[in-house]
């Protein structure tokens, strides 16, 4: 049997896919590698989710899950690996299984980038991490470094201000690319920015004990005191089992057209793992909704 619908992915867009697709009658498979929500599980606080002031991403996605399991659809566990064509139904292959679909939306998300500085993989674990709601916790009353200076550097510093003894953040810039408020919010004792410096090494011995730092407009190299450094330098698509069958831009992103339709008919991308100007949750949402009415009138005009 061949699902109307395919989705793969279980994060924001993922979720309103679903509830789109199913109440417009489509059968649908959801496709998630981990467990719901992506990315969105480990922000530990939303203040721009429209009709949320303040909530945590683990109550939000546990509301999105709540909404789409009031409909019927089927679920699949296991990282997908390929899809295939064959005519007009789509092949999705996964680690534990393949599945049939005559329509397939991409909801993959993005993860964290690596910096590749010195000593980032081998501290991976071990003073280096990528999620400051997940580790945060380990460097209570201890210093941290955030490596970045966009939304995500901004809060996890935010995060990691509750915690730790001091925090400081490492922009390779004049100024900070976050949100104002966000901004505004950073100016507390525990938390310093240090501009136009780039992270050069990371050292230690069985965990990370300090930083080496390089000032990008001086030259001058410093050192910093740190148990922890979390990066927040950007994100990559998780985009890999697909680019090489639809088009994609330069980074790995999905191109699509306004409607989330890809080059390959049939086939939609919404959320972080499409080129866009903006990635935030209410975008990925709304990418959602749009890729899975464009799949209905995709069956209705195929049918």
């Amino acid at each position: 049997m061949a699902y109307d619908c395919a989705v793969i992915g279980g994060g924001p867009a993922g979720f309103t896919a679903v509830i789109y697709a199913r109440r417009a009658g489509l059968g649908v498979l959801l496709i998630e590698k981990l467990y719901p929500g992506g990315q969105l599980a480990n922000v530990e606080k939303c203040e721009n989710y429209p009709g949320f002031a303040e909530i945590t991403g683990f109550d939000l996605i546990q509301n999105f899950t709540g909404h789409a399991d009031k409909y019927v659809y089927d679920k699949a566990d296991g990282e997908t690996l390929s899809v295939k064509q064959n005519g007009v139904v789509f092949t999705v292959i996964t680690e534990n299984g393949a599945y049939e679909a005559k329509t397939v939306i991409i909801s993959t998300g993005a993860g964290p980038m690596k910096l590749g500085a010195l000593g980032e993989d081998k501290f991976s674990g071990r003073g280096v991490s990528y999620c400051a709601s997940c580790d945060g916790a380990l460097y209570k009353n201890k210093t941290a470094a955030v490596i970045g200076g966009g939304n995500t550097a901004a809060q996890d510093a935010l995060y990691l201000a509750r915690l730790c003894e001091k925090v400081y953040i490492i922009h390779r810039r004049d100024k900070l690319r976050a949100e104002r408020n966000l901004q505004n919010r950073l100016n507390i004792p525990n938390v310093e920015i240090i501009y136009d410096t780039v992270l050069d090494e990371i050292n230690g011995e069985s965990s990370v004990n300090g930083i080496k730092l390089k000032n990008v407009k001086s030259g001058e190299k410093t050192e910093l005191a740190v148990a922890g450094v979390f990066m927040a330098v950007g994100i990559v698509p998780n985009t890999g089992f697909i680019k090489d069958f639809i088009k994609t831009d330069e980074k790995g992103f999905i191109l699509t057209d306004e409607s989330m339709r890809t080059d390959v008919p049939g086939i939609f991308a919404a959320g972080d793992a499409r080129a866009k100007p903006l990635r935030q949750i209410v975008t990925a949402a709304a990418d959602g909704a749009v890729a899975a009415y464009s799949a209905q009138i995709y069956l209705n005009e195929t049918s």
